[in-house]
């Protein structure tokens, strides 16, 4: 969440700040601001979770709903300067969007080869030009009322008083979801919170409207949530359903997020077909001269078919690692081999290459076992959640896991051609010799390679072409983008969204020559955005892209601001130059301790040193943004320019496509240095705050 602006409001700038409570009326503002600050948070993670899972356009661009609710936020605080209000539409807009969703599903067209996404599905529904902007507006619209409600507390208390309770109503928020994440909570009881929140936040004259659109939402989500094998993980909406083959066999179908994904059928069953689907589960028994399988492990184990397999091929041991806990449970319950009884199954509940980094054993086989997630890690935008894993270390982690006699192999059906030599020449740079590579129909490809060469049993030499995209690195882990320049549809949009902003903080703000004053703050905004990605760029890389790890790393940036906060409020701190200084230091550390170099210490070494390293510059730029903040007198102007540094910096994460992860530092540092220089020297502000 950015390190957006949380001050006292006045009218105007020029005007007198408003009166502020006090007693048993500041206590009320507390309440209510604590509130607004919870349903912040708790509606626009709903929001990134729940519309990701239908609008399928939405599960590779999560970002639109996070960029559409810093806006909105925005909104609501240069709102709440005026006499009107928008917090009662909230609720009915929200009860639209879902409706129109569900009215109106979307299909993904992957049709184009300019998208950084992997898998199919039927292109149907209104294109993407359409819908990403349609839902950016309707976000910010519907995020405007609890941004409201909180700008106007913000005008009734100290400004770091205020900004102190903000974070804490935030923390509330993120850790209501992480709980519902946590017991996979259907869609209905997000919607019944949000609803409570929403009727409670409004006023007398405007609670039964409210609460008529909250029961409106209520139906709609308790419709999807009691339809047959629909369910809810920590990252999808999946639904089951089960029907007879051809040839009698009954298999059990899963789809998540509405993309067709796995399907549970009798091994036996599997192993017996011709078709091309089904070769890719026994080509990697075939390809090497002798296999023992005294161990295995089964990255993507998903709902169980693949430990299936390997059970019937004698394997005495499987280690079965999945990072969805939900369709574990659903192989456990209905795969037909019950494989996960199997008292030769040891199941994980882990991100694959976490799992690879923490643990000890080797295996004589390893398989990566169609391992594509459909999902990105909220907050970055071009992170999938198995994306470190086809990174040239990652296949260098699984060779270093396997037995002299042991072999590795991957298998999944790819969309474009280049992506089949780029993982076999990653492979081939791990094991440092060429695979074997099978294709078959519908860009079906098993890559399978020996630690001995002589041990692998190729049906054809692997002739790549003569360029070969480069392996996906740990601090550039876009398997699927090929390179060169930003795709068009990316800069397009990205431009659409800074114009919206632009325009709405102009209609509702006023001239932006009246917030030049504030210019530092543009630059804060988008600095803090990008040193938020790329923590929790790191934090996945170096234990796993869980959404456990992601709940904590949000957690962890809002507990580090309010230290920050407290710091500020209860401390005389240096003065800001000195604070500038020490978070360019933080940044040349952060630049130069090399997240990889950590990947082989233990567990808790690992960790302190990660938090010292990410959170130190979010510390010292948030006790710099606290004493700033506290020298501003018209907070909507302010808060303005501060969003829209936030928005650009939403914008700029894309930038890491041609940058890596680590370079961001760099665009991190110029941005301070940016907002250093335009700190305004009248206000007083850098010398004696």
């Amino acid at each position: 969440m950015s390190s957006s602006l949380r001050a006292r409001t006045s009218t105007r700038p020029g005007q007198p700040a408003p009166e502020r409570a006090t007693g048993r009326g500041a206590r009320a503002v507390i309440a209510r601001l604590v509130l607004g600050s919870s349903a912040i948070l708790f509606i626009e993670l709903v929001l990134i979770r729940w519309l990701g899972s239908n609008v399928l356009h939405l599960s590779y661009f999560t970002n639109f709903v996070l960029l559409g609710s810093f806006l909105g936020i925005g909104m609501g605080f240069l709102i709440s300067r005026k006499s009107w209000s928008i917090l009662p539409l909230s609720s009915v807009l929200l009860m639209l969007l879902v409706l129109a969703v569900q009215l109106f599903p979307i299909r993904l067209n992957r049709s184009g080869s300019d998208i950084i996404y992997f898998t199919s599905a039927s292109p149907s529904g209104l294109p993407a030009w359409i819908v990403l902007p349609a839902v950016f507006v309707v976000v910010a619209a519907l995020m405007a009322g609890p941004g409201e409600v909180v700008g106007r507390c913000f005008g009734q208390l100290d400004a770091l008083t205020c900004y102190r309770w903000d974070l804490i109503g935030s923390l509330l928020g993120i850790g209501l979801f992480t709980l519902l994440s946590f017991l996979r909570a259907p869609s209905v009881v997000w919607g019944m919170i949000a609803a409570v929140m929403l009727v409670a936040l409004n006023q007398r004259g405007f609670k039964v409207v409210t609460a008529i659109s909250g029961a409106g939402l209520i139906l709609v989500l308790l419709a999807e949530s009691i339809t047959a094998g629909v369910s809810w993980s920590p990252y999808y909406k999946v639904q089951t359903w089960g029907h007879r083959s051809w040839d009698g066999a009954t298999l059990v179908a899963i789809s998540v997020n509405g993309i067709p994904h796995q399907v549970m059928a009798p091994a036996d069953w599997i192993l017996a077909q011709s078709a091309p689907t089904y070769q890719q589960y026994r080509v990697p028994y075939e390809r090497t001269n002798s296999l023992r399988l005294d161990n295995v492990l089964v990255v993507g184990a998903g709902s169980g078919s693949d430990v299936a397999i390997a059970l019937s091929k004698g394997a005495k041991h499987v280690d079965a690692v999945d990072i969805d806990p939900r369709l574990v449970q659903i192989g456990v319950r209905r795969n037909p081999d019950r494989a996960y009884a199997d008292p030769r199954v040891t199941v994980h509940i882990n991100d694959g290459r976490a799992f690879l980094q923490s643990t000890d054993a080797t295996y004589d086989l390893i398989l990566f076992a169609l391992p594509d997630s459909l999902a990105l890690v909220n907050g970055a935008s071009q992170i999938r959640l198995e994306s470190f894993l086809f990174t040239d270390r990652a296949l260098r982690t699984a060779y270093e896991h396997l037995k002299p006699s042991g072999v590795f192999a991957m298998y999944n059906a790819y969309r474009q051609p280049w992506l089949i030599d780029r993982l076999a020449e990653t492979a081939a740079a791990a094991f440092g010799h060429r695979p074997c590579v099978d294709q078959t129909a519908s860009r079906r490809a098993v890559i399978t390679v020996a630690v001995d060469p002589a041990n692998q049993k190729c049906a054809a030499p692997y002739a790549p072409p003569s360029e070969v995209v480069s392996p996906a690195t740990d601090d550039r882990p876009f398997l699927y983008y090929k390179g060169g320049a930003i795709p068009a549809m990316y800069l397009w949009a990205l431009a659409g969204i800074m114009l919206i902003t632009l325009l709405t903080v102009r209609l509702l703000g006023g001239s932006f020559r009246s917030m030049r004053s504030y210019f530092d703050l543009f630059f804060m905004g988008a600095a803090f955005l990008l040193l938020e990605t790329k923590n929790i760029a790191t934090f996945a890389l170096l234990f796993g892209t869980t959404w456990l790890v992601n709940a904590l790393v949000f957690g962890g940036v809002l507990v580090i601001v309010l230290a920050a906060v407290e710091t500020t409020r209860k401390f005389r701190t240096p003065p800001l130059p000195v604070v500038w200084g020490t978070i360019v230091a933080s940044l040349v550390m952060a630049y130069v301790i090399d997240p990889a170099w950590l990947l082989s210490w233990p567990f808790w070494p690992r960790l302190l040193l990660a938090c010292v390293v990410g959170f130190l510059p979010i510390y010292l730029a948030n006790i710099a943004f606290a004493k700033r903040f506290a020298a501003t007198e018209h907070a909507q102007s302010a808060f303005a320019i501060n969003l829209l540094g936030s928005i650009l910096g939403g914008c700029l994460e894309y930038g890491a496509l041609v940058t890596g992860y680590r370079n961001l530092l760099i665009v991190v540092g110029v941005l301070y240095l940016l907002a250093f220089v335009l700190t305004p020297k009248r206000d007083g502000a850098l010398v004696t705050v």
